[in-house]
């Protein structure tokens, strides 16, 4: 079970990294060199970026064997970068947002920022070590005022101690806000209708990837 989740940690940073640099080059697509490489017909298994690590497993578990290397004057020093690049994803996600609200008329402390999905991963009511959670936290730290959420399964959410009650969606809520980050991709999010509708639209997820009205106002991950 370790050697499992340790397999998918460092495959998920593999990728994580790469997302980052595809962006400081110039906003190569990592999702499509993903897709590129996965047409390989043996040999490759495709991960995908996100905005961090959730849940337990991935996140924790990994630590264990590292923990327990210790014991025997051992460094998993993979485990440990792994995890590190993980990590450190949901710092990339808001320093995206800051640079999309600095390209606008806005500041990042009256900036309207709707964030949709808090839950770990898609269709689940978990937000045990949520990404989208810790973007919220950093945004807050940084200054946001204004942040709101919407998730059909997570009723409330606690951001260093200020309690979000979960948006009900609605087209104007979306062309309301400034910023609209997609963190966690629910399917039964109008992917269509959040693009036609947003100013600018984070995805993190990749999960507009087959809307084709509005590319230009997409920021992929």
């Amino acid at each position: 079970q370790l050697l499992e989740n340790i397999f998918r940690s460092v495959n998920i940073a593999l990728v994580n990294e790469p997302a980052q640099l595809c962006d400081r080059m110039g906003g190569v697509n990592i999702w499509e060199v993903v897709e590129a490489a996965a047409t390989k017909p043996f040999g490759f298994m495709p991960f995908f970026p996100g905005p961090g690590i959730g849940g337990h497993c991935i996140l924790i578990d990994p630590y264990y064997l590292s923990w327990q290397a210790r014991q025997y004057d051992f460094v998993t020093n993979f485990i440990t970068l792994a995890a590190e690049v993980n990590e450190s994803m949901p710092f990339y996600v808001q320093r995206m947002v800051i640079r999309q609200i600095a390209n606008s008329t806005v500041r990042l402390q009256d900036a309207k920022i709707l964030i949709c999905g808090v839950a770990f991963k898609r269709d689940v009511d978990d937000l045990r070590h949520s990404p989208a959670l810790r973007v919220m936290e950093l945004l807050k730290q940084d200054g946001a005022a204004n942040l709101c959420y919407v998730d059909p399964y997570i009723p409330t959410v606690d951001v260093h101690g200020t309690v979000l009650h979960a948006q009900p969606y609605s087209d104007q809520l979306i062309a309301d806000s400034d910023v609209v980050v997609i963190t966690t991709d629910h399917t039964n999010f109008d992917y269509e209708a959040i693009v036609r509708n947003a100013k600018v639209v984070i995805d993190t997820r990749n999960a507009t990837k087959h809307v084709r009205q509005g590319r230009e106002k997409i920021h992929l991950l």
